[in-house]
């Protein structure tokens, strides 16, 4: 027991060790301190519970090299995908973690035992919690809605933070990658004072981290890797010189033919790099003769200018204290202020006009300056659909994160009728305000003003309007301009800088109640009891532009909403046998949790499990547990949201799986049979829609359920001193899992099923049928099921006369993550397969070997992440690992993404001054990342390293 208090293997979650024990006279045997772990409110001398608990203390995390809690936690074993660093194109500067692949809202995240404020999807921002003040994380690697509530389906994240520190510590850490690039600086102080009667801790902390640029990486620096001096086959069409894409005439030679072209889309042409166009007025104009034939060599590698590793800064302060008003009762308070501003980076704004091609009515005018068909200069007056990539100015958003948390209570302890008992009771607040800039959007009325009739002053200044009705304030716009063209005046006029607003926020009440109850043959009987009300907020204030949706980017609706529950629960702990033939120990822990939610309703979780060991060495233990998970603000109350969903239209007549059903329901809805998608990468079956689409709220929306259960054993043989075994066996089963229907489930219920609630939630356009809007909500339709099992070994050595060893190993395996999108649909299988930012691997593993010497110590890590394989978008091309792969169904083509190690090491030495110096490189042998063909906006899933880079770093610690 001593030995696993020192390795932090218990957690005293918010309460002083002064308070939790009892003192006996110097005569008197010592008393272990009750402690409370993570996974139970019962305060007991063992550190194993019936559930499995993964301690990281503030040693082992201090070897990683690593600058957050965030980057902490994604490397455990359990951890699955979630957001980090390396999302630029859709990342919002937060990181998060998802444990057993079963995202990052159904893992509890608290920090001193008490929930810390969530966003509005009900994920937490681990990067609004300094590393600084961490003293150890417990990972509860089990569901435990019984005992915590919502959101414990997965598992449950206890960050537990600096108590009872002395002195003072100042500690910095510098680093950059092998490119130079990535610089990381972090600045750390501690302070801490006893009194005779309390303690108090503070921590001031400043992180500084920055980018990467993917155009410095060459398996970023293109959209896909792999294709060499093809590469530019996959750079975007929208180019950063003017593009006409209505060229060709209209043509319509046979209404029953796939000639029709209603918008004269054809051979599309661009304004070359280099252009010099010069009016016979003697201004700056590009005749139709100037333009030449679009071609791929003027398309544009947007991929280089996206940030591959986003910068971000951090600042904090926390404060911690205890004043023991008695013997017996103690007021703790705490505070934290902390202030992230994140930023990512995208290509300039693919700017577009014209309603025939992209649909919406800034078309170029006719009477405009710059219109190369404008019949005052010898044109045929058509409206010119163009597009021009804003590189004149990247895109940038930025965020400005203050995250504020306060916590005020007492607790203590007591003696009843020859019972121990402890309690607490408190009060915690949580306030997230977040403000969003955002960088290089157009605002679409002045790029309409802009586009439309203007003409040569007799000043020599082209202005918008008529001669003679000059429109004040309005700048004429040329996107025909070749690449950096665009004047400053002009990006000036049609750019605008938007600000939104966010808020979370979360106040809870808290009451718990811990001691005996009566004594059994085989122990004490304990108990928990406590109660909690707690109330959630929050708001998404768009900018106003947004909001109405005048912008190029997508428009959304406000978000606002709130809801208050109330809560009870009851744990007890039932000792059974001990220190009979069989049983060294037995005994079964049962909880319940009653939750009345202001939205849905109420809802009851319940627990059992067990511990039992057959001898002293050996610990079997098992849980079987009820969850569930509240729907969150977002999804609850979420505004309109603009996203130009990629699909395919099941009643265009080239779609391969038309049935008659379909043909016949299609038709019967107003779609002729010879009706053709259109799309933004062109005519035909399947692209990305050139009308946005909407997800939104649904205040319908249920709990999600889960039944989880756990079996495992704990082996520490005696005749192998040091060594300890962990082998546990998992299984998470979620029922009415919120899932967004997709477009293709929407038509196909429609069309195919004939499901008129379904076609309620799509038009048309009368005009030529496409698809002009769609509604997209969550609805609890879907079931999960996930299995695997989980590895931890531990060896330490005693002193030798080489110096101390260590060696661990901890491993997860998943055997199973099956799902169904509805409880109809076929179930999809997961493990081993890659999906978009989603890899599943079968194994994850990390293996440790550390030696410590005297002052000197040396650590050794390893990260090992087994192959994945996925659907290959490019058969017969050569570049996938298996793209002639054939199943049942024909080709299936397929790429392995290959199993990966990184290997990091760190050196320390302990200087005479109480000081800590330590030197390391994290991916010392720079391995790349495997290629993936699905991940969007790159060719490597985020969750990997940086490729082709080692990172190098060195930190002080000063101790006085």
């Amino acid at each position: 027991m001593r030995l696993a208090l020192v390795a932090g293997a218990t957690s005293l979650a918010g309460t002083g060790a002064a308070l939790a024990q009892d003192v006996p006279p110097d005569s008197s045997p010592t008393t272990l301190d009750r402690v409370e772990v993570t996974g139970s409110r019962i305060r007991s001398v063992d550190a194993e519970t019936s559930q499995p608990v993964l301690v990281l203390d503030r040693q082992a995390i201090e070897k990683q090299g690593v600058t957050s809690v965030a980057e902490v936690l994604n490397r455990i074993s359990a951890a699955g995908p979630s957001l980090n660093r390396t999302f630029n194109n859709g990342g919002d500067g937060s990181s998060n973690i998802s444990l057993r692949n079963l995202g990052a809202s159904r893992t509890l995240v608290l920090v001193d035992g008490r929930r810390w404020v969530s966003a509005l999807d009900g994920t937490v921002d681990l990067n609004t919690i300094p590393s600084a003040i961490v003293e150890r994380i417990e990972v509860l690697k089990d569901g435990a809605s019984s005992i915590y509530g919502s959101d414990a389906i997965a598992g449950v994240i206890n960050i537990i933070t600096r108590d009872n520190f002395e002195g003072a510590e100042f500690r910095t850490h510098i680093g950059q990658y092998s490119q130079g690039d990535g610089d990381r600086k972090t600045i750390e102080a501690t302070l801490g004072a006893n009194g005779e009667r309390g303690n108090v801790v503070m921590s001031l902390s400043r992180v500084e981290e920055g980018a990467v640029m993917a155009g410095d990486r060459e398996q970023s620096a293109v959209p896909v890797f792999g294709f060499g001096a093809n590469a530019s086959d996959f750079f975007s069409g929208y180019s950063s010189n003017g593009k006409i894409w209505n060229n060709a005439p209209i043509v319509d030679t046979d209404p029953d033919a796939d000639d029709y072209n209603p918008y004269g889309i054809g051979s599309y042409r661009i304004i070359p790099p280099g252009a010099i166009g010069i009016g016979p007025d003697g201004q700056q104009r590009y005749a139709y003769g100037q333009t030449v034939p679009w071609s791929r060599a003027y398309a544009y590698n947007y991929a280089k200018d996206n940030y591959l590793l986003t910068p971000q800064t951090r600042t904090a302060m926390y404060v911690k204290g205890r004043f023991d008003l008695t013997d017996h009762i103690a007021f703790r308070g705490e505070g934290l202020y902390n202030e992230r501003r994140s930023e990512q980076q995208l290509a300039g704004y693919p700017l577009n006009g014209g309603e025939g091609v992209f649909g919406n009515d800034a078309g170029m005018s006719p009477d405009s300056y710059f219109n190369p068909y404008n019949p005052a200069y010898g044109g045929d007056g058509r409206t010119v659909e163009w597009s021009h990539r804003l590189t004149e100015q990247p895109r940038v958003y930025q965020q400005n994160v203050k995250t504020y948390h306060v916590y005020a209570g007492f607790e203590g302890n007591f003696d009843f009728a020859d019972r121990y008992f402890n309690w607490d009771i408190g009060y915690a607040f949580n306030k997230s305000d977040q403000m969003d800039t955002q960088i290089g959007d157009a605002n679409m009325l002045n790029v309409r003003a802009g586009v439309g009739p203007s003409f040569l002053d007799t000043d020599g200044v082209v202005k918008c309007g008529t001669p003679g009705n000059a429109i004040a304030g309005c700048v004429p716009f040329n996107p025909l301009s070749p690449a950096g063209g665009v004047t400053q005046e002009m990006l000036d006029y049609i750019l605008f800088t938007a600000q939104d607003t966010f808020q979370n926020k979360s106040e809870s009440f808290t009451a718990n109640l811990a001691g005996d109850i009566v004594d059994l043959p085989a122990g004490t009987m304990g108990f928990a009891l406590g109660i909690e009300s707690r109330k959630e907020s929050g708001f998404d204030r768009p900018d106003a532009f947004v909001a109405a949706g005048y912008t190029s980017g997508n428009g959304r609706k406000p978000t606002s909403g709130s809801y208050d529950l109330n809560e009870i629960f009851g744990e007890v702990l039932i000792p059974i046998l001990a220190d009979v033939p069989g049983a060294r120990l037995l005994e079964v822990s049962l909880a319940s949790r009653y939750s009345d939610y202001s939205n849905f309703g109420d809802t009851t979780n319940s627990k059992f499990g067990f511990k039992w060991k057959p001898f002293e060495d050996l610990l079997v233990r098992g849980n079987w547990a009820e969850g569930f998970r509240a729907p969150p603000i977002q999804t609850l109350f979420r505004g309109l949201a603009d996203s130009y969903e990629s699909f395919g239209d099941i009643c265009s007549a080239d779609y391969g799986g038309r049935t008659p059903t379909i043909a016949a329901n299609c038709l019967a809805s107003g779609v002729p049979a010879n009706f053709i998608q259109r799309t933004n990468s062109g005519d035909g079956y399947f692209g990305q829609t050139i009308f946005p689409f909407s997800f939104g709220g649904n205040p319908d929306a249920g709990p999600e359920t889960s039944t989880s259960k756990t079996l495992g054993l704990v082996y520490s043989p005696s005749y192998v001193q040091g060594l300890e075994i962990k082998l546990d066996w998992w299984n998470v089963e979620i029922e009415d899992a919120l899932s967004t229907p997709t477009v293709a489930y929407i038509l196909d219920q429609c069309y195919a099923n004939g499901d008129q609630a379904y076609c309620a939630l799509f038009s048309r356009r009368p005009s030529d049928f496409q698809i002009d809007y769609m509604l997209l909500g969550p609805q609890n339709l879907s079931r999960i099921n996930a299995e695997g099992y989980d590895l931890d070994l531990q060896y330490r050595t005693s002193d030798t006369g080489y110096g101390r060893f260590s060696a661990g190993l901890s491993a997860s395996y998943m055997s199973k993550w099956e799902s169904q999108f509805t409880q109809d649909s076929d179930v999809e299988t997961a493990v081993g397969r890659y999906f978009d930012r989603d890899p599943q691997w079968r194994l994850r593993g990390n293996a440790t070997l550390d030696w410590t010497n005297g002052n000197l110590g040396v650590t050794w890590i390893s990260r090992y992440f087994s192959h994945l394989v996925e659907d290959c978008p490019f058969p017969g091309d050569g570049v996938c690992s298996d793209d002639t792969r054939r199943d049942a169904d024909g080709l299936a083509a397929r790429n392995k993404l290959g199993a990966t190690t990184y290997h990091d090491i760190q050196a320390r030495y302990e200087l005479p001054w109480d000081g800590t110096v330590k030197l390391g490189v994290n991916n010392i042998f720079k391995k790349r990342a495997p290629t993936s063909f699905q991940t969007f906006a790159n060719s490597f899933d985020p969750q990997y390293d940086i490729p082709d880079s080692q990172y190098l770093y060195m930190e002080y610690v000063q101790r006085f």
